[in-house]
């Protein structure tokens, strides 16, 4: 019977095929129009079919359906005065059908589907929706490297194409989904997984039980979505479960990676958020819990969804040529293109990380040890004979001397949680500019840029800077070497959304195309920092506070003098992070009240003590209670 089930309706699909095929399965009851906010917010509505079938173009043109500015995150743009959001469907991607499988129709017998059809969002007669960011930005970069293949037919490592026969521009795309999985209210211990992690105990094992289940499920029914689903597999996190009374397996907590193929840009983003909903609707029927935070335990490795971009050029003759690649594979590692395209990404990401980590939890995950970039560096390889997998870099190239078109690149730091649609713009803006700067260049006199000390001139990238390293980023370099050479990460919302107003000449490489404005960056920022004041005063501090509260004296009928001392460490540290004082405030006082202040530069820095002593508060308590008997 699922066979016999509509999965996916093709993009471009003329208007009277797509109702002849709702006609056709009358089990689809509903249609939700899929707008995507600056947050990366999906919006779902149960619009009956019949509506949809009735008014049509209505539908099309967006005056059948609008949201307000209170449903939507638009911050500044829809406001509560004028709220109106149209939202036109968008036919040039794929339409899915998505089945609720613990609903079936009582005529057709087969499980009721609605049909989620993406969608922009218009506000004042100018889109302003995420997923028409990238859209527009596409358009733009593609215009504009046309026109550069017409002044530039001869471009350095692209001897085997000639730049007057390239007819198109295609941009591909793929994500890595990785999750966490347990069994509902199981608690994990963080001490044990993370020997477990230590010791490689988990990454690539065989899974068991419920798990094994509902992974292979939705491996199976990403292909059912013409996803191309790759591989599914168990991650680095995780420990082993235990068998109950029953023959069940219980306290189950491991991490898990799901691949697919790569996609046009736009058809890949909302491939993703496909994925993500099918994962977790397969994995709770299953009985179990899914989160896609980017670090829901700190001190075990987190989620990340390395996101994977390239150029293709389409030639007059139909072949498509990877843009990217050189002609000799055995003698460059890229094109001029693609050296260009690393320039502008590395260059730039100042301003493209507010996009990559716009959150609390993103940054969480960014921490040195865990195999998450923090430095803006890239890493090529040693030879164009060996491909590099240096894992511990920002952005890498991933080639195959034998496969020309899977030379691209993998951006690490991206999370399940990242706007892959307003983050790939950011990206292919940023590649654009070190593009135009690259394609009179020789690949030689580009590969000495991307390599060049730090306090070297150079034609396009920062002098004081350094972009290229072959060795361990974590391991063969101290904190102070890699802020000095590569540049110091953010360690807040508040520093990494402060670099566009740090960097007017990297932010204006954003806007250059229009579709990523000044207004939609302005609104994104302002978004950022909304939900980030609000998370450390509503959830992150209450957290914090609730792990003070636990960190109680412990009774024991013999206490050594060490016990005291660790005992009256302890209980310090827990009064200066919560306690207040007529003369003097807690920690916790002092953030809340600079960010009802308005004083974010002052709530940032003292986040950062917090964290620390948070931590420091879990060690001490940890030594603490190990000399108890």
């Amino acid at each position: 019977m699922m066979n016999d089930l509509l999965y996916v309706i093709p993009a471009n699909t003329p208007k009277e095929e797509v109702s002849n095929m709702l006609k056709a399965h009358p089990e689809i009851k509903f249609v939700s129009i899929v707008g995507i906010d600056l947050a990366g917010n999906d919006t779902d509505e149960k619009i009956p079919v019949s509506i949809f079938l009735k008014d049509m173009d209505g539908f099309y043109s967006g005056s059948a359906v609008q949201t307000d500015g209170s449903s939507v995150v638009l911050t500044g743009i829809a406001t509560l005065n004028n709220a109106k959001v149209d939202m036109p469907v968008d036919p040039s991607v794929k339409w899915i059908v998505d089945y609720n499988f613990e609903h079936y129709d009582e005529v057709t017998g087969k499980p009721v589907g609605t049909l989620r059809i993406p969608a922009f969002l218009i506000h004042d007669g100018k889109k302003v929706d995420s997923r028409s960011i990238l859209a527009g930005t596409l358009e733009y970069v593609k215009t504009e490297l046309l026109a550069a293949f017409k002044q530039n037919p001869h471009i350095s490592g692209l001897d085997h194409i000639n730049g007057n026969d390239v007819e198109d521009i295609l941009f591909t795309s793929a994500t890595e989904l990785e999750f966490w999985v347990k069994t509902p209210l199981a608690e994990a211990e963080i001490t044990e997984m993370s020997a477990s992690q230590v010791m490689q105990e988990q990454y690539w094992q065989r899974t068991r039980g419920a798990v094994r289940t509902a992974l292979e499920q939705a491996v199976l029914i990403l292909d059912q979505y013409e996803l191309g689903a790759e591989m599914g597999h168990k991650e680095v996190g995780g420990i082993k479960a235990h068998i109950d009374e029953s023959g069940n397996l219980t306290h189950v907590c491991e991490q898990i990676e799901i691949d697919w193929k790569y996609a046009d840009a736009l058809q890949a983003a909302d491939n993703e958020l496909l994925v993500r909903t099918l994962v977790k609707e397969v994995f709770r029927e299953n009985g179990l819990e899914v989160t896609f935070q980017a670090k829901p335990m700190i001190g075990l490795a987190g989620n990340g969804e390395h996101t994977h971009f390239c150029i293709m050029a389409k030639l007059k003759s139909g072949k498509i040529v990877n843009l990217f690649a050189p002609t000799e594979m055995k003698k460059d590692f890229m094109s001029a293109i693609g050296y260009g395209a690393i320039m502008g990404l590395l260059k730039n990401y100042e301003v493209i990380n507010p996009f990559v980590s716009a959150t609390n939890d993103s940054l969480n995950r960014l921490k040195p040890g865990f195999e998450a970039p923090v430095c803006i560096v890239t890493s090529l390889g040693h030879t164009p004979e060996v491909p590099s997998r240096n894992r511990t870099i920002l952005a890498g190239l991933v080639r195959d001397v034998e496969n020309p078109m899977a030379t691209r690149f993998e951006l690490r730091a991206c999370n399940p949680f990242t706007n892959t649609y307003v983050t790939l713009a950011a990206v292919y803006s940023a590649i654009l500019d070190g593009v135009k700067a690259a394609v009179t260049k020789t690949t030689d006199e580009l590969l000495a840029e991307l390599s060049k000390e730090a306090g070297a001139e150079g034609f396009y990238l920062e002098k004081d800077r350094a972009y290229r390293s072959e060795e361990d980023v974590f391991e063969d370099y101290t904190e102070e070497e890699r802020n000095r050479l590569f540049g110091a990460p953010p360690a807040t919302v508040w520093e990494n959304m402060s670099a566009m107003e740090l960097y007017p000449e990297k932010r204006a490489v954003l806007t250059a195309g229009g579709a990523l404005r000044e207004e939609i960056i302005s609104a994104f920022v302002a978004g950022a920092l909304t939900r980030w004041k609000t998370e450390l005063i509503s959830r992150i501090i209450p957290e914090n506070l609730s792990i003070i509260r636990a960190c109680k004296e412990v009774d024991s009928d013999f206490y050594t003098d060490q016990d005291v001392f660790n005992w009256t460490k302890v209980n310090e540290l827990r009064c200066y992070l919560a306690k207040d004082a007529i003369e003097e405030k807690s920690l916790f006082t002092l953030i809340s009240s600079a960010l009802v202040e308005g004083d974010f530069a002052t709530a940032s820095g003292l986040q950062v003590e917090m964290y620390d002593k948070v931590q420091e508060l879990k060690a001490l308590y940890e030594v603490y209670k190990r000399n108890i008997i």
